[in-house]
């Protein structure tokens, strides 16, 4: 059985680094989009409110800082042992949000495949970085010298993809579930309005 040299090591770790930059992380982000498209279409505003958007912030945060840390830090044992920790805190989040959302709102099937997507995506990326990392992998269990500490990268990723993924994640991510909160938290206080509006009147007219 042939062995891989360096060159084939390093063109494995180049392709895999390129899906990871521009299929596995926009998908991510399209999946997100889609899924806050599928919410509006319900009127989340009217049903599950603002407690499920919060978890969509929370999720969103899960998985969102991890990959701020991978693309800003050098990737070594600690940063592979906190991403991995995130990718399990994930699923119980996500398990929660589908468990109180579908006792107050339609979730279409397009919806569910968006769910899909993002709770694969995120283990799919995690699991091209162990791979690209294997040595770091290793060291969480002992089993090497790797570093563990907070460093930003040696050689940082090229500006120009940083500044579009950034501004990918405020546009596409960031701001939709921003505005999603924000309108289930104005349809809430409307309601609270409505609601003490009507037992004002209600108490007036009982006076009379």
């Amino acid at each position: 059985m042939p062995t891989a040299t360096s060159a084939d090591l390093q063109a494995f770790e180049h392709a895999a680094r390129l899906v990871l930059m521009y299929g596995l992380v926009p998908l991510w982000l399209l999946a997100g989009l889609a899924d806050w498209l599928c919410h509006r279409a319900t009127h989340i505003e009217r049903n599950a409110g603002p407690t499920e958007s919060l978890l969509h912030m929370l999720m969103l945060a899960e998985v969102g800082l991890p990959m701020l840390m991978v693309l800003f830090l050098e990737v070594n044992a600690l940063v592979i042992g906190i991403v991995l920790a995130a990718l399990v805190i994930h699923e119980p989040t996500a398990w929660w949000d589908v468990q109180y959302a579908s006792k107050r709102r339609h979730i279409a099937p397009v919806e569910q495949h968006m769910h899909s997507l993002l709770e694969v995506l995120p283990l799919t990326a995690a699991s091209y970085l162990v791979v690209m990392y294997w040595s770091q992998f290793l060291a969480l269990f002992g089993l090497g010298s790797e570093p563990a500490r907070m460093a930003l990268k040696p050689e940082p990723l090229p500006p120009a993809y940083l500044a579009g993924l950034l501004g990918a994640v405020v546009v596409l991510a960031g701001l939709p579930y921003l505005e999603e909160l924000w309108r289930c938290v104005r349809w809430r206080r409307r309601e609270r309005e409505a609601a003490l509006a009507q037992s004002t009147r209600a108490a007036r007219g009982g006076g009379l």
